[in-house]
């Protein structure tokens, strides 16, 4: 158990607060460990989804107002941080015809890792953004002190705000969102102490929980992660409680859980590094995905149970090299759809593409 900061908020204050009644504390699901084996997974459909020609990455879905909502980052220069790199939001009934219903990119800045938010009837789209100035800068000058969130927004999917920058974000690369009790959260990472030196991340780096009561302002909830803090997708259980999957630089991946108030978590390590992290919800239970690497093989996107606090792994999909941040909707409780990028295919001069895939996933009878 590790203290991280206090709040001067009793639990059950806290729990009041966020409107969750004592009858639903009473029946709590263990949506880690639902009863019977775990059920069999038929990937199907699987499909490139868009290529432009550019490095096209860093995927999120959703269902919203009955379409389905994909984005990705893409970049005419690569995966690393250049001002030229954009946004794209396409929408679909289907999720197999899609049209693009936004692109946006920030002034002078890289935008990256976009991810979805419904909050308050509103589909919001949030980056990460990178300052570049006019140029790309060298990898030894990216300054974490200088990221900044930027997001998109829409209360009918056609219709976009962007791009905006949000208040309470300076010197924080955002990343996954979630919801509880009308207010929202965000995943944060910045310098312990906003240090100066040295640039880029690393071991001094922490992870905070931003929270919003309107999406776009933030304040400092909660940290979780002391150093090392990374990319981390959590989920709230219906007491307020967090579970939680966190990228750990190089090393494995790391299970967290904490209770309100958020004072105290419990780490534990999985089995694999994971790149990219998803954690959500299907049939009753939790999943997991991103990029594995185990035993020093070749990186590729993959999708977990997570049971008891183990992963075990019930999809590999099409991938290698430069791959992974899948996106995930539960279509219901037996269908699924997910999104990823990969560089596994090559255009027609033999050269790796890097672009957007879908699979349909289908719990077997």
């Amino acid at each position: 158990m590790h203290r991280i900061c206090s709040i001067p908020m009793r639990r059950r204050e806290f729990i009041k607060a966020l409107g969750v009644t004592t009858a639903t504390l009473l029946i709590r699901p263990a949506m880690s460990a639902a009863a019977g084996p775990l059920p069999e997974v038929k990937v199907t459909n699987i499909r490139r989804a868009f290529h432009n020609g550019e490095h096209n990455a860093f995927t999120d879905l959703v269902r919203f107002k009955d379409k389905y909502y994909l984005t990705f980052r893409s970049c005419p220069d690569g995966h690393m941080v250049h001002p030229t790199a954009s946004i794209i939001i396409l929408a679909g009934t289907d999720a197999r015809q899609w049209e693009q219903v936004h692109r946006f990119s920030v002034d002078k800045r890289d935008t990256r890792d976009p991810h979805f938010l419904i909050f308050k009837d509103t589909l919001f789209v949030y980056t990460g953004t990178w300052y570049c100035g006019d140029t790309s800068p060298k990898r030894e000058d990216y300054d974490l002190n200088q990221h900044l969130g930027y997001a998109a927004w829409s209360e009918d999917g056609a219709q976009w705000h962007s791009p905006i920058m949000l208040e309470g974000t300076f010197g924080h690369y955002i990343w996954r969102a979630n919801t509880l009790g009308g207010k929202a959260y965000l995943c944060g990472r910045r310098k312990k102490n906003f240090a100066m030196a040295p640039r880029g991340e690393g071991p001094m780096v922490e992870s905070a929980m931003l929270e919003s009561d309107d999406g776009l302002i933030w304040r400092t909830r909660a940290l979780f992660q002391e150093i090392d803090g990374d990319e981390t997708a959590f989920q709230f259980e219906p007491d307020g409680g967090i579970i939680a999957v966190g990228r750990r630089g190089r090393a494995n991946a790391q299970l967290l859980r904490s209770e309100p108030t958020y004072t105290q978590w419990d780490r534990k390590d999985l089995d694999r590094y994971i790149g990219g992290p998803l954690l959500t919800r299907w049939a009753g239970r939790y999943v997991v995905g991103g990029r594995k690497t185990i035993d020093n093989k070749k990186p590729t996107t993959s999708l977990c149970w997570l049971v008891n606090d183990q992963l075990h792994e019930f999809a590999e999909l099409p991938s290698s090299g430069d791959n992974s941040y899948p996106g995930f909707v539960e279509i219901s409780p037996t269908r699924a759809l997910v999104s990823w990028y990969s560089s596994h295919e090559k255009d027609a001069n033999a050269r790796p593409i890097t672009a957007i895939y879908l699979a349909d996933l289908q719990l077997a009878d």
